[in-house]
Order: C-alpha cells, then structure tokens, then sequence
C-alpha cells in the first residue's frame, strides 16, 4: 500500500484509525463525572497532540536515525510560526499558503545552521544547535521587535490587509481559514452521558500529521535511511569505503528542520498568534524528551511521547486542591486532608514533578522508551497464549 510493506502499511492504517477516532477515543468518560478531568477530546488538546507528533517525528529522522542530538529545534519552530503569521498577514488567511511558506523558510535557515553545526559532532554539536536556537530567541524577543512583536509577539489585527483577502471591516479580526472555513469550526456529538466534539481545525492537522508519518517511514526503509543509520553506526567506517557521512547528515537536518517548521505552521493555522517563547531552549529540550520518552529510532515512539507530554501539561496541571477534595471526600476529615497533602505537590504546578519522575523510570527500566514497553507487553502476552496452548493440547494415550 503506497509503496510500504504490508507491516508498514498496518502501522500506518492503525495511526489513521486513532487519529479518525481520537475525539471518541480520548473521552472515554462520560461529561460531569468525577473522572471526566481526564478526558482530552477537546480540539485545542488533540491539535497539540498531532502538531507535537509532527516535530517529534522530524526530530526522530536526525536524532533517532544520525544520533545528532539537536538541542535547537525550537529555533525552526519559531521561525516556521513566525513566516506563516507573516504570510497570513501580508498574503492570504489560507492556512496552505501559510504552511508552505512556514516549510520552506525554516528548511532555509536550517540549512544555514546545519552547515555551520555540523562542523562538528558530539557534544560540540549540541552546544551549537543551542547557541543558535537562544540567538534565535534573543533576536525574536527584543532586537527584531518591528518584525516579530518582541515580548508580546505577533496576532491577526484589524488593520491587516491580507493581498489576496477582501478588506476586513471596522474591528473585525482575520481567522485563519481551509478556503473560508474556520479551524474553529466543530460539531458536536451528544451521545447519553458523552459529548464528542469534531473540530475540522483537528482533522486538517491530523490528515497532515499522516502524510509527515508516511513521508518518515518511506525515509526509514529507503537507502537514504540505511546510510544515516550508517552515519550513527560508525563514520570512520563510512569515510573508509569512500563515502562522505555530511551530505547525509544536513540533509536529515534540514529535513527535520523543516518538520519542525511545518509543526510551527500548523500552530499558527489553530491559533493566529506567535510569541519568542517558541523558541526558548526548554522547548528545545521538551523536544527531546518527547523523543527519548517515546523510543528515539522507533516509528511510533516519537508520536506517542509527545502525546504523552501534552496530556500531562493540559490535564494533569489542571488538577487543583478542590478537585482532590472532592476526591477524597469519602475518607475521614483526617485522612482525607493528609492524602490531598500526600497527592497535591504531583498535580497542577507540580506536574512537571510527576512527569519527572516518570521519565526516569522509562529511562532506567525502559530505555527504548514507551515503545519498549508495548514490545515487552505484546512479548509476555504471546508467551502466554502459547503456555495455554500447549497445556490443552491433549497427550495421545501411551
């Protein structure tokens, strides 16, 4: 199926399925309940999910496949949101143009970083990628005010007249729009205790996040991909058989430098607005984490890291003392203030304590990340399938 072999294609049928699902699926309980704070179906959030897959997966083609660790792909987030703001403002409020616009600016620059970085390797690499990503940031929050906002950043005004848009009126606002209809339009499914919500703005962003995952398995399995895993194998062996290991490994960066621009585009498409702090450097190191927690090398693993951050960042932080309270509220007044105590430093601020935490676990018993872990599941229960398989096969009589 589109040129994939048949577990590939599965692979890519079954991410289709759960991104044409995902708002029934991330709201498995029902509205009003004490446990519906953990449904995620709403479009804001599973926008996020499918963006933050897109630069995860990019990240995934240099990291997990040249053993490059970047440590400034927000500079190509940012500079990719900052273009499609500019070109929704100046061109059309069409999310296409804006997205093309935001790939290919952020594959130039880059391409200018890469050349420069990749110079080195190692360590010397990373400290690069950073010094140009907090260069970045620091042009973007005071010395290029006129061009991206400074601190306040840059929004959709009234005064904008889009070239190819007809003039707004007096006080209205631009949205970005899918040839005039709005990313914020959504229908709603009520269905018993449940409400479903399908928001077209999730759906454009979900159709590209299956196009950049189909895209990242065909550079998997191509022999472009075989010589970047070269590349992390061994160079000295690659410069040996007369083969030069840097056109591979910039063209994986500015691959994944333009991954990481079209996820800024896709941003700006949901949300017409862009501030500098896109490209601070810990949203640089989340990147990496997004990778690392899902299984850096693996298809899947990039998505399902990032996923597994943004749930904790909207939901668990959401989680306040009154929430616990009622919670707990079947306990002893005693005991019922002690576990909120207990619980309350790992939810709202503090998620990133339990996230934290988490993480390390992954780390040390999982160091092939989530991913792994599903591998070690599917492996226990094969085994004991077949133990029960073999147990009621009868023993011919003697």
């Amino acid at each position: 199926m589109f040129g994939l072999e048949s577990k590939d294609g599965k692979l890519l049928l079954l991410v289709a399925a759960l991104a044409l699902l995902a708002p029934v699926i991330l709201n498995p309980f029902p509205e009003g309940s004490a446990m519906s704070q953990f449904n995620a179906g709403y479009p804001d959030l599973m926008q996020r999910f499918v963006i933050f897959g897109i630069l995860a997966i990019g990240f995934n083609i240099l990291f997990g496949l040249t053993g490059y660790l970047s440590f400034g792909h927000a500079a190509f987030l940012g500079v990719g949101s900052y273009a499609a703001i500019w070109s929704m403002k100046l061109v059309t409020m069409n999310i296409i143009p804006s997205i093309i616009f935001a790939v290919i600016v952020a594959g130039v620059f880059s391409l200018v970083v890469g050349y420069i970085s990749l110079r080195r390797s190692g360590i010397y690499f990373s400290i690069l990628t950073l010094a140009f990503a907090q260069m970045s940031y620091s042009l973007a929050y005071s010395v290029l005010t006129p061009i991206t906002g400074g601190e306040t950043g840059l929004q959709i005004k009234s005064t904008d007249t889009p070239l190819l848009d007809k003039a707004l009126e007096a006080g209205e606002i631009g949205r970005a729009n899918l040839f005039g209809y709005g990313m914020g339009s959504s229908y709603q499914l009520e269905l018993a205790g449940w409400q479903f919500t399908f928001n077209l703005g999730y759906y454009v962003a979900a159709v590209v996040m299956l196009i950049s995952f189909y895209f990242a398995i065909r550079i998997f399995r191509s022999p472009f991909g075989m010589m970047l895993r070269a590349v992390k194998s061994n160079q000295q062996r690659m410069n040996y058989a007369g083969l030069s290991p840097k056109p591979y490994t910039l063209a994986a960066f500015v691959i994944s430098g333009m991954y990481a621009g079209l996820a800024g585009g896709l941003l700006v498409a949901m949300d017409t607005q862009v501030g500098p702090e896109r490209m601070f450097w810990t949203a640089s190191g989340e990147i990496v984490i997004m990778v690392i927690l899902g299984g850096a090398g693996t298809l899947l693993g990039p998505v399902l890291g990032a996923g597994f951050i943004k749930y904790f960042e909207n939901i668990i932080s959401k989680i306040n003392e009154s929430i616990l309270q009622g919670w707990f509220a079947f306990l002893p007044d005693g005991l019922q203030d002690f576990m909120v105590a207990v619980v309350y430093p790992f939810i709202g601020k503090g998620w990133h304590l339990t996230l934290g935490i988490m993480f390390m676990l992954v780390v040390i018993f999982l160091p092939g990340g989530l991913i792994q872990g599903g591998q070690k599941i599917d492996s226990w229960l094969r085994r004991k399938k077949n133990v029960v398989a073999k147990d009621s096969t009868t023993k011919p009589a003697e």
